[in-house]
């Protein structure tokens, strides 16, 4: 119990950093691989509040929300919304040169070691259920932040005018246009959407994650992984892929060390050759 506890909190951590490269891809048909340095922001600009100012642990988290959703925005305005009509080979090429100029601009300003994060003490310790199960109180949180971000996320795309619009711009541009859609207002703010996801994931990562210069690119296939295996697009999926590959992520280092992270890759392979879409994307012939 204590093994599928820690890997459903795992599975939700990795939720809430890919559920924005979810929307950027899925909804948006993008391939942004830079997902995880809009994450790391949200991560620094975490800890920098809370070891370099005393600022709350919570109190931090919607600084690590807004950073990266204004830095999503500039960026898409300036640089990303050029690409939307190009390639998937000039997106990947362009976004993987974001993440070596994010590395390297991390190294700079905050050097190569470890950054600490301390929890608040209503965070830290654990809380006794029952006999042989000790739930760790962060860990029941992340679950708890897990679950309400991937209600309101799913929530607000399908229920919501702002997703109707989305959607509309996602499947064709021109009427869109015509029907009255701003589609550059739209894809700007799905952009800031995602990329507050990511801030948000990863300042909640420090604990579990930890948070140094090479993140987005240690992290980067854990972040593909969940979208490709839950279907891009489909937050839901995101979340269902997420919790099976982490729990199997967590049990497999458990029971069986000597193989790795083996068992995430085996669980990936395995789903796409059956649902070469994922478990919950659909096919787009």
């Amino acid at each position: 119990m204590t093994i599928l506890f820690d890997g459903l909190a795992y599975g939700m951590l990795l939720f809430l950093i890919s559920v924005g490269l979810s929307v950027t891809l899925g909804l948006m048909n993008f391939v942004n691989l830079a997902h995880g340095a809009f994450a790391m922001l949200g991560g620094y600009a975490c800890v920098i509040l809370l070891n370099g100012y005393g600022v709350p642990f919570l109190a931090t988290l919607p600084v690590a929300v807004i950073v990266p959703a204004i830095a999503g925005v500039i960026l898409e305005r300036l640089l990303y919304r050029r690409l939307y009509a190009a390639s998937e080979l000039d997106q990947v090429l362009f976004s993987i040169g974001l993440v070596f100029m994010a590395v390297a601009a991390a190294h700079y300003f905050f050097g190569a070691q470890q950054q600490p994060l301390h929890l608040p003490a209503f965070l830290s310790g654990q809380i006794h259920v029952m006999p042989g199960l000790d739930v760790g109180v962060y860990r029941l949180f992340l679950i708890i932040a897990g679950l309400l971000v991937a209600v309101l996320l799913q929530w607000s795309v399908i229920r919501t005018s702002f997703g109707a619009r989305l959607r509309a711009a996602v499947d064709n541009q021109r009427v869109a246009r015509g029907l009255g859609v701003d589609v550059n207002r739209v894809f700007s703010l799905t952009f800031a959407l995602g990329s507050a996801l990511a801030g948000l994931g990863g300042a909640l990562g420090v604990e579990m994650l930890g948070l140094d210069p090479e993140f987005p690119v240690k992290y980067l296939v854990y972040f593909l992984i969940v979208v490709s295996v839950g279907g891009s697009g489909n937050i839901l999926g995101s979340l269902y892929a997420a919790i099976l590959l982490g729990v199997a992520d967590v049990a497999g280092k458990y029971y069986i060390p000597q193989v790795g992270a083996f068992i995430i890759y085996a669980v990936m392979v395995v789903t796409l050759i059956y649902r070469p879409h994922g478990l919950f994307g659909r096919s787009h012939k």
